[in-house]
């Protein structure tokens, strides 16, 4: 075995999709030949939490914790939040919203002080205690994950002091990204020369979708492409448990969406194209449930109030990962929506695999042309419509109700081609990855 370490923020009882990218790492590399020790927070202040998950880490994986300064307790006061709020979901808005003079100066010292991120703070602990682990545990080479990009300039400290090689892992593109504060020509420039230096140093990236590697590529085209590799993200098939159908209490035809939904990621689109069905009688918004699952932003819970479905739309807070798992195999349905941004042609969220793995009919709300549109057709998935094509999500709503009520399903997944999307075969790439840039033992 060789000994690989991993920094990441985002770990068991981390809850969210960021998560399970580097839990499924850890839970499969041992079957590759490597040892992962993770290095990870104390008590972060996470988005959600899952308790649970924290029985999916392999025993005898090492876990070292360290601690953190989190800004955003300071941050909820500034603008007026209650203790605990969610600010990823109410701080990504729509483009032209309004916002408070309290937020507009929380925004400014966020984009000015917290380079590359509000969790820097974590710099210091993590970097003294990751050097503890390469000298105590032998480590052989160092795996990253971001965001936050934190964890990037973590591991780039550590590889710059040990010499160790180093996969810097993105599951999102880093500057000018729609989840990144909007600064000012200093802070920006200090933030674009940090990402230049990982990708510069890292031995290999390796991304969860394309987009990123052109994202990098385009903004420094004299980076060795070479280094950039694409591991996607995945499913993994035992997460999936045996469901009892005869359990639903509602035999309404029922499509559920799981995740966050805020700013340019939200139903607006599907909720019109629904509301058309409706006024045109090809639905009766009685016969129908649309569930969504998650957190939602104060925008997104107001498009929930003021649609004229009225009851048909049902709103679930966030579930731990195993139960919403089962609530995919529930469904009849399922509810995809892309962020409307520059870059949503080129975005993969990681939950579609959970989805396309689970065999329910997929709504894909996302560009028509693109790697969402590219996935779908390769896996026969569902449909792809724009958030413009109203009449296009109506079409395709409308095609896969008929088809449940008829009892007949015209469209089959490919599941050779879905299959290659297993986590465990992302994991194997990882490991393949890692033994190429490490010395010969």
């Amino acid at each position: 075995m060789k000994n690989v370490l991993i920094v990441a923020y985002y770990f068991p009882p981390s809850g969210g999709p960021g998560v399970q990218r580097v839990l499924k790492y850890v839970q499969y590399l041992r079957e590759f030949g490597w040892e992962p020790t993770v290095l990870t927070v104390r008590d972060g202040n996470f988005p959600a939490r899952d308790e649970s998950l924290l029985n999916e880490i392999p025993d005898g994986v090492r876990v070292i914790r360290t601690e953190i300064f989190e800004p955003y307790d300071a941050y909820r006061k500034l603008t007026g939040k209650q203790k605990g709020t969610a600010i990823d979901v109410n701080t990504i808005r729509k483009e032209g919203a309004k916002i408070s003079m309290s937020e507009r100066i929380a925004e400014f010292v966020r984009a000015t002080f917290f380079i590359p991120d509000a969790r820097i703070g974590w710099y210091r602990h993590a970097y003294r205690a990751g050097l503890d682990a390469i000298a105590r545990y032998r480590i052989d080479a160092i795996y990253s994950s971001s965001p936050p990009y934190t964890c990037a300039l973590i591991a780039r400290g550590l590889k710059r002091r040990t010499g160790l090689p180093w996969v810097a892992g993105f599951r999102d593109p880093w500057t000018r990204f729609i989840t990144t504060p909007d600064r000012w020509a200093i802070p920006a420039a200090i933030d674009r020369r940090l990402e230049r230096s990982v990708f510069t140093e890292a031995d290999a990236v390796e991304v969860a979708w394309l987009g990123i590697r052109k994202d990098a590529l385009g903004k420094y085209p004299s980076l060795d492409a070479s280094k950039f590799h694409h591991l996607p993200n995945g499913f993994d098939s035992a997460d999936y448990p045996v469901v009892d159908a005869s359990t639903r209490t509602d035999d309404r035809y029922t499509v559920t969406y799981t995740g966050s939904m805020y700013g340019r990621r939200n139903p607006d689109a599907f909720l019109k194209a629904v509301e058309l069905l409706a006024q045109r009688g090809d639905i009766d918004p009685a016969n129908i449930r649309l569930r969504f699952i998650g957190r939602f932003g104060d925008e997104v819970m107001q498009m929930f109030r003021s649609s004229a479905l009225g009851s048909a739309i049902e709103v679930v807070g966030y579930m731990a990962h195993r139960e919403s798992i089962a609530q995919l195999l529930l469904a009849d349905a399922l509810l995809l929506v892309v962020d409307e941004c520059d870059e949503s042609d080129e975005v993969v969220p990681g939950k579609v695999y959970e989805y396309i793995g689970s065999g329910r009919p997929l709504m894909a709300i996302a560009p028509e042309k693109g790697a969402i549109a590219d996935l779908v057709a390769e896996t026969r998935a569902g449909f792809v419509a724009h958030q413009s094509n109203i009449e296009g999500i109506a079409r395709g709503f409308l095609g896969l109700y008929r088809e449940h009520v008829s009892g007949v399903r015209t469209l089959v997944p490919n599941t050779e081609a879905i299959a290659r999307y297993e986590r465990r075969n992302t994991t194997g790439e990882l490991a393949r990855l890692l033994e190429s840039i490490s010395p010969r033992s």
